[in-house]
């Protein structure tokens, strides 16, 4: 049995690691999107990353801030501990003072729904291909804490949210992660997490593939899978997405955008040297409508509750992308 909660950093000779974590008020419109990072290039000392993003629909753009240190450690209970911050079974602080950039730290507990593996099958986690490993290690959580950003100081009551973990040797030639939570009229086991990607193999391109799983009142419906590809549907721009996704039982389409000034943009570099133009709205809408056997069709919608994220390669997307090298 692998350990999905495991660094992997320490075994790498060149890659990267991510554990990062995302609430919500349960109103929606205001969010925090944190990462602990790791990266790790051929014959180098890995370096570690706090990134942070306060997202708030009444704010013109969101706030954020990273800070990169060397000599990210692991153990004695933590999962991951970079420049300070710790993040590891149930608890996540950290802090990010930098000159010209807004002073942030956070102390968050949380506890959540049982590990979600995105790749259909364990010995997945243990080969070289597919190069990124995307775990869920929460798909969903209630978080309580504080986080204070440029002397605001928020209050996080029972906020969902979720705990995510990822590493690999290369990131995705494109990828889309969509994370859904909150839904109106239904519990808090009712959520929606999927990763798509287009990968390299050999020389060309692959079409969409995807995995993750939906579920409703806490049945859990796993969704794509290498064998369903054909019938994956992915039509993306920087700030919006519409899909249909096949999964055991069911099948669930739907549509999820935020204004622009709604998204983050990051810079992700692989260890090869690569980049990425990331962009991450954690305060999206999301319609999703689900087609079981032998029930009814059900439609939910959050408002100002979902995560879309966008990998890309493209630099001509208008995208605002923040100021912070990678790696």
């Amino acid at each position: 049995m692998i350990d999905l909660h495991a660094a992997r950093f320490g075994r790498f000779a060149a890659g990267y690691e991510s554990f990062y974590l995302r609430a919500g008020h349960p109103d929606g419109g205001l969010g925090v999107w944190i990462r602990y990072t790791v990266h790790r290039r051929a014959g180098a000392a890995p370096t570690g990353s706090l990134w942070f993003t306060l997202f708030d629909a009444g704010a013109p753009a969101p706030v954020a801030a990273k800070l990169t240190m060397p000599d990210p450690e692991t153990g004695a209970g933590d999962w991951l501990r970079v420049a300070g911050g710790r993040i590891g079974p149930g608890a996540a602080t950290g802090q990010i003072a930098v000159p010209d950039g807004p002073q942030v730290d956070w102390e968050l507990r949380f506890d959540g729904a049982a590990p979600l593996a995105h790749l259909p099958r364990g010995w997945l986690y243990r080969t070289p291909v597919p190069r990124t490993k995307p775990v869920s290690l929460h798909p969903v959580a209630r978080f309580d804490g504080t986080v204070t950003v440029a002397g605001r100081r928020i209050e996080l009551a029972g906020w969902p949210g979720m705990v995510g973990h990822n590493w690999g040797s290369q990131h995705a030639e494109r990828w889309i992660w969509l994370h859904g939570m909150g839904f109106a009229g239904a519990g808090a086991d009712t959520w929606l997490d999927v990763v798509f990607a287009r990968v390299i193999l050999g020389k060309g391109l692959t079409p969409w593939l995807a995995g993750g799983a939906l579920s409703l009142a806490g049945q859990r419906f796993r969704l794509g899978g290498v064998t369903r590809h054909r019938a994956v549907a992915v039509t993306e721009t920087p700030d919006s997405l519409r899909f249909a996704l096949p999964g055991r039982g069911v099948t669930v389409s739907g549509t999820v955008t935020a204004p622009r000034e709604r998204f983050v943009g990051w810079v992700y570099t692989d260890p090869s040297g690569s980049e990425h133009h990331v962009v991450n709205s954690s305060i999206a809408d999301l319609e999703v409508s689900v087609a079981r056997r032998g029930a009814a069709p059900e439609t939910l919608r959050a408002t100002g509750l979902a995560a879309y994220e966008l990998g890309m390669r493209e630099r001509d997307h208008g995208m605002v992308i923040q100021q912070f090298s990678d790696g």
